[in-house]
């Protein structure tokens, strides 16, 4: 699977970048209707979300770049 990077607007608790909110497809601003799922792996936080757009994403944290990242389908 490869991934592109991206822009994350996110809540943050207790750690930084926690949960996407929103995030932008060049021009388009996709609201994060819920989080479907998440989960971590040693350098990743992934989240699978729905958006408003009745879509389903998969987004990707790095914590050591501390970037976005979404799964091209």
């Amino acid at each position: 699977m490869s991934y592109r990077l991206l822009r994350v607007e996110c809540y943050a608790g207790h750690r930084a970048e926690e949960t996407p909110r929103r995030f932008y497809l060049g021009d388009q601003c996709i609201a994060v209707r819920t989080v479907i799922d998440r989960w971590l792996e040693p350098e990743h936080r992934y989240f699978k979300v729905a958006g408003e757009d009745g879509r389903h994403y998969l987004l990707r944290y790095t914590t050591t770049s501390r970037h976005w990242e979404i799964a091209d389908a």
